[in-house]
């Protein structure tokens, strides 16, 4: 069984809501999984998990947030290894770019991005889906 962490942060609940679909598809395709806070999380518990979801909204200009989200991200991202990994988030403006700047950057650093998942807003339908599918490869 593999052990999967799902690390947000959570400015409205939409981007948390998303984190627990993430981890409903890692459970339900048999993986332990832990729900984190980013606050909580940094690269010493990264030896405790086999893969890691990460969930971030887009802020101000199609940026990750910046005073809790980010600064844990940086100091994670170069212990991630092969480790199989998700990025996932919502957002309110624009299209949703921050997305793609944020896998680019992970992919370019050697992270291996096996999913990544935006909602407008709260996820719908589609969305919920989607982040399910993550979980579960992930798992």
């Amino acid at each position: 069984m593999s052990k999967v962490a799902v690390v947000f942060w959570s400015g409205t609940g939409n981007t948390e809501a998303m984190a627990n679909l993430v981890a409903e598809g890692a459970k339900d395709a048999g993986a332990e999984v832990d729900v984190i806070q980013a606050s909580d999380f940094d690269s010493t518990k990264l030896a405790e998990y086999d893969a890691v979801a990460f969930g971030c909204p887009a802020m101000g200009d199609e940026e990750l947030e910046d005073t809790e989200f980010e600064p844990m991200y940086d100091e994670v991202e170069p212990s991630l290894d092969s480790k199989k990994v998700v990025l996932f988030g919502s957002y309110d403006w624009n299209d949703g770019e921050w997305m793609d700047l944020w896998r680019e950057r992970a992919e370019g650093n050697g992270v291996n991005v096996v999913d990544s998942v935006i909602a407008k807003d709260y996820p719908g339908d589609e969305a919920e889906t989607a982040c399910k599918a993550a979980g579960a490869a992930l798992a």
